[in-house]
């Protein structure tokens, strides 16, 4: 190995990197970046507070961390909108991919509210850049779609904006939606996405 490049990883290392991840993603999801301390991301862990300083050298950058790994994980779904697709089907589509989402990844989703919600003080540059550029990428077709008729005419970045609002709320406020339902069951993104859709497609098929 050449003086000066940087050593690969061993397996046990890796292991160990994403088991500090793991823990601070739940730590960062339930108290914040302000209310969690690298004390409780290292017992989270099962680490030495000296250990995980091996890893990350600070608890903000383990937050960067997550953040730069979470934001491909927010931005696939709206990657998927193909513009040569039916336009219903593809948004339905869409709705269907953001409450997988809200299912799968909720701790995932509440660490990008907190940061949102902070000011975005870490990841300003990629909201103002990759998130933004899709954003007006897919816009555009929506945009193209309404032109041709296919469509109702609206604001379409209002449109992305109102499917983000509706699907987040399914993790961001998981708990508040099981004690209203008085239930766990997976059924309730089924029931999710059928009444979205119909709220939705109402407003969206052309009059």
């Amino acid at each position: 190995m050449a003086d000066g490049a940087p050593r690969k990883e061993t397996r046990i290392q890796a292991e160990k990197r994403e088991l500090i991840r793991e823990a601070a993603l739940d730590v960062f999801s339930r108290h914040g970046f302000r209310g969690s301390t690298l004390d409780q991301i290292a017992e989270a862990a099962g680490l030495s507070k000296p250990n995980l300083l091996y890893y990350f050298e600070s608890k903000d950058a383990i937050h960067r961390d997550l953040l730069e790994r979470l934001l491909d994980t927010w931005l696939d779904p709206l990657r998927e909108l193909d513009g040569g697709g039916d336009p219903v089907r593809e948004i339905r589509g869409y709705i269907q991919r953001k409450l997988e989402a809200a299912r799968d990844y909720p701790r995932e989703s509440r660490l990008f509210a907190n940061e949102i919600i902070q000011g975005a003080p870490r990841i300003a540059d990629e909201l103002q850049g990759p998130l933004r550029e899709l954003v007006d990428e897919k816009s555009a077709i929506l945009r193209r779609w309404m032109a041709q008729g296919r469509l109702a005419r609206m604001d379409p970045h209002h449109l992305i904006f109102a499917i983000w609002a509706i699907t987040q709320h399914y993790a961001d406020f998981d708990v508040q939606v099981r004690a209203v339902l008085g239930s766990d069951d997976e059924a309730r993104f089924h029931d999710a996405a059928a009444a979205i859709e119909m709220l939705f497609f109402r407003g969206l098929l052309p009059r």
